[in-house]
């Protein structure tokens, strides 16, 4: 069966100027990207205006969709812990993971949020507590709220949908054989239509969803980045500058892309995780302690009580004509994920090789998810507490530049000031890291993609997908700046939501067909995973 299944859908790559390419999905996606690059380089302001506009009736008119499919996503990610398909391993009974524990973690949280949670890890809980959704603004009940709202944009929610995207390819990949590509998770749907138009048109929405996900997070980051070397060596801040940062640090990722996962992105991963760890440190050290200890406790508790209430919550009640808090906050935030989920679910996969389900499951849903709630409470608790007991302004800083927020609260600081130079200049030194780490992650999966599966693409496809990036991310930034960012990706996140929710079908049909064929996670009937991907080492050479 397994030889069947493979020479049926083989990898379906051929050679265009010399690189193995799958040309039904290459070029309409890089049709369509670069159609996007141009009308941004032609008409900025018409791209900007007509985004930001498609961007506020998705909004406006499926919001609930956004909301039901991420609860979709958290009940079914519980469901496959608890159920009895929790001890398939990816892969088989043999395999063993490929990653330690520490480097795998790492490489999720790089991957999945990096740049996003260092460009709001001030800004967004301080945003909140100068304007709450509800209540009265500036108070102590609208800094509790303030770090809720932030742990529900970061938490399960969004990692229940990684978590799955990425199951969905590994499982269909590690354990029946197919490539490793999105259209493979339909393949319960679609069957030997897989190879086809429908297929095709899977994986095309899966190339711009991504391109155009990491574009979002890397004009962010090049921005924040700006802002910092402004503070700390007086470098202009412009767009100008924007762009030769973009130029500088696409580079540094095409270099990391070509040498491969091993030895690239897992090292920059764990140095960004220790760098991170190091600012976490310097701001409790100096900081509100003992307070950040009690809210972080106090937060995950009322987080965990809230989640269904936070889920569901709409602003239906609220009269027309307000300011549409959840449009602006929650809707972008879950738009954003989605855009990154083809991106990250299936980097994920990649490095997930050996593990159970519900291993699987706990890690991507628990460990970035704790991560994540560690910095917010680091950072924007002690951006909360001073100014709540203090003398900070940052809710006016933030509100003028949502960029110099974090740099504003490291000024703050009762330290040196050659301190507070070093602590900024490792923020930018992370963000840096973080932005590199996502370019070369999204570069890899675009080059899977675009080679029909190979887990080690071609390098000149490689170098062209990071090159594509910078310049997305630079076309973006010279069409509206962060608004056409955020745009893009809510409206990239509507086409993928629903490739997700049939992603889900197809993963919940597939472990139950095969269920006769585990035993506690032990592959019976010898359709395991291809032997290259057995065989292959950190970095997807044989």
């Amino acid at each position: 069966m397994a030889a069947s299944r493979k020479k049926r859908y083989g990898n379906p790559a051929k050679k265009l100027f010399g690189i193995a390419i799958h040309r039904p999905v290459f070029i309409p996606a890089a049709f369509l990207i670069f159609t996007l690059a141009l009308s941004g380089v032609l008409a900025p302001q018409y791209l900007g205006d007509s985004a930001k506009s498609l961007q506020e009736a998705i909004a406006n008119n499926l919001g609930w969709f956004y909301l039901v499919a991420m609860n979709v996503f958290l009940g079914f990610a519980v469901y496959l812990i608890f159920s009895r398909y929790g001890d398939v391993r990816l892969g088989g009974d043999n395999v063993r993971p490929e990653f330690s524990n520490w480097g795998w973690y790492s490489i999720l949280f790089a991957a999945g949020t990096g740049v996003g949670l260092l460009f709001y890890g001030v800004a967004e809980p301080v945003s909140f507590f100068g304007d709450p959704p509800f209540g009265e603004p500036e108070t102590e009940q609208a800094a509790r709220d303030a770090l809720v709202h932030s742990y529900f944009h970061w938490g399960f929610h969004g990692w229940s949908m990684y978590a799955l995207v990425g199951l969905s390819l590994g499982f269909f990949c590690y354990n029946r054989g197919l490539p490793l590509t999105v259209r493979s998770a339909f393949q319960p749907l679609l069957g030997d239509r897989l190879e086809g138009p429908w297929g095709n048109l899977i994986d095309i929405i899966a190339v711009v969803g991504t391109l155009t996900g990491v574009a979002v997070s890397l004009g962010l980051g090049v921005k924040q980045i700006n802002t910092g070397l402004e503070q700390v060596f007086g470098l202009p801040n412009n767009t100008g500058v924007q762009l030769g940062l973009i130029a500088g640090i696409t580079a540094a990722a095409t270099a990391s892309v070509v040498t491969g996962l091993a030895k690239g992105i897992q090292l920059l991963s764990k140095l960004a995780m220790l760098l991170g760890g190091a600012l976490v440190v310097y701001v409790v050290f100096f900081g509100p302690a003992q307070f950040l200890f009690h809210a972080l406790v106090e937060s995950i508790g009322a987080y965990l009580q809230q989640i269904p209430s936070r889920g569901t919550y709409l602003e239906a009640f609220k009269p027309p004509g307000s300011p549409d808090w959840q449009n602006q906050w929650t809707l972008f935030y879950f738009a954003w994920w989605i855009s990154w989920s083809p991106f990250v679910g299936m980097f994920i996969a990649r490095v997930s090789l050996g593990r159970t389900l519900r291993e699987y499951l706990l890690g991507v849903l628990l460990v970035p998810t704790a991560v994540s709630m560690i910095w917010l409470t680091s950072m924007g608790g002690s951006a909360l507490f001073s100014e709540l007991y203090g003398d900070s302004n940052l809710v006016s800083v933030v509100q003028e530049d949502v960029v110099m927020g974090f740099f504003v609260f490291l000024e703050n600081f009762d330290v040196p000031h050659w301190l507070s130079l070093i602590s900024m200049s490792l923020l930018i030194m992370v963000v840096c890291i973080f932005f590199v780490t996502s370019s070369d992650s999204g570069s890899l999966v675009i080059d899977i993609l675009s080679s029909g599966g190979d887990t080690n693409p071609p390098t000149p496809t490689r170098v062209f997908s990071a090159l594509l990036e910078g310049t997305i991310a630079a076309v973006l930034l010279v069409a509206g700046g962060l608004v056409a960012l955020q745009s893009v990706a809510t409206i990239a996140g509507l086409a993928f939501a629903i490739v997700i929710l049939l992603m889900c079908m197809g993963l919940y049909l597939g472990l139950k067909r095969d269920g006769a064929r585990y035993q506690k996670g032990r592959q019976v009937d010898g359709d395991g995973p291809l032997e290259a991907v057995r065989r292959s080492g950190p970095d997807g050479r044989t």
